[in-house]
């Protein structure tokens, strides 16, 4: 279980942060490190300056509209910009000796995503990948009752989101823009979050992928149903969507004598275990907590620690080296029908 917020606290020296891309998920990485002790949230950067400006007014930080303003007043930075800008983004501020966490995916190409790992490597610096599903209590509690998962179903449903706009910034440094992923596919955008934890939780190598998609709204795929076959015996089942009416964050997992039910939004874990003939249904108890929080407090004590992360680079790299293939297997789904 990754360390709550307060382990960050018994630190000798303030560790400078800035965040760059302050729309919804921004402005909380923003507000959470504003609250966190031995944290100094020096800058926010986004390329609408009232909307910079005034979470800094809030947080009585710097604004900025360019991400040089954060050089030499930070030593770690989320990055928190459309996925498409996040492998050239984070090349910058890596090549500026600045500790990383990328929201995910990682980078729109794995070309991309080892530069940024090689980069992090090379220089020393913390590079962790923003799954933060990772980080929710309710996962880490389903996943201290798996032995060998038979089966798994996941449903990730959302409405759909607002168009963003691209933009590059002054000398070549990528701005940021309001944006909630519909610059890529649903399963880099949706999807790639649990194709992070089946590969966490199923040890064993993907033998088979089938996938379909349909862009609806976007020019990519807003709506994805994907099946993977691992050597194990494993199957799993996720469907994606972001053009859904309810927001629903289901995951289940079917093995011998037991089924976990993980609803990931409200944190909670049903389980039904057969005993004796006898079948017996369950709530694990969950410790409730935001997964952002801790999820920063790791990126935190990893940076101050000089530890590696939960979710590194190269764990990183394997979600999105997955969301590919499935994006690639869909598109030929779709070209062969």
């Amino acid at each position: 279980m990754p360390p709550s917020v307060t382990a960050v606290s018994h630190r000798k020296r303030t560790l400078r942060v800035g965040v760059v891309g302050v729309g919804h998920l921004g402005a909380r990485h923003a507000q959470i490190y504003a609250s966190m002790p031995g944290v100094q949230l020096t800058t926010v950067c986004d390329v609408d300056a009232s909307r910079s400006e005034k979470l800094a007014k809030e947080l009585h930080c710097q604004a900025a509209t360019d991400v040089r303003a954060l050089i030499g007043s930070v030593d770690a930075v989320s990055v928190a910009v459309p996925s498409s800008l996040h492998g050239p983004l984070g090349q910058f501020l890596l090549s500026h000796g600045i500790h990383l966490l990328i929201e995910k995916p990682i980078a729109t190409t794995l070309a991309q995503a080892d530069a940024l790992i090689r980069a992090a490597a090379r220089r020393k610096l913390i590079l962790q990948i923003g799954h933060v599903e990772r980080f929710n209590t309710a996962i880490h509690a389903a996943i201290d009752r798996l032995t060998h998962p038979r089966f798994i179903e996941v449903h990730r449903l959302s409405p759909y989101p607002f168009r963003p706009s691209t933009s590059s910034g002054r000398a070549g440094v990528p701005s940021t823009v309001e944006a909630r992923g519909t610059d890529v596919s649903v399963v880099l955008d949706v999807m790639i979050h649990d194709l992070d934890l089946i590969l966490a939780m199923v040890p064993s190598s993907l033998r088979r992928v089938q996938a379909i998609g349909v862009a609806v709204l976007s020019q990519s795929e807003d709506i994805a149903n994907a099946r993977l076959e691992f050597a194990s015996g494993c199957v799993a089942n996720l469907t994606a969507s972001r053009i859904s009416d309810e927001s629903l964050r289901r995951f289940r997992v079917f093995q011998e004598d037991t089924y976990l039910s993980i609803d990931s939004k409200a944190q909670t874990v049903e389980m039904a275990k057969k005993s004796g003939g006898t079948i017996h249904r369950v709530h694990l108890p969950v410790n409730q907590r935001p997964p952002l929080q801790d999820e920063l407090a790791v990126f935190v004590h990893s940076v101050t620690a000089k530890q590696a992360p939960v979710v590194s680079g190269a764990d990183g790299r394997a979600a999105l080296a997955l969301a590919l293939r499935i994006e690639r297997t869909m598109r030929r789904t779709r070209k062969s029908g």
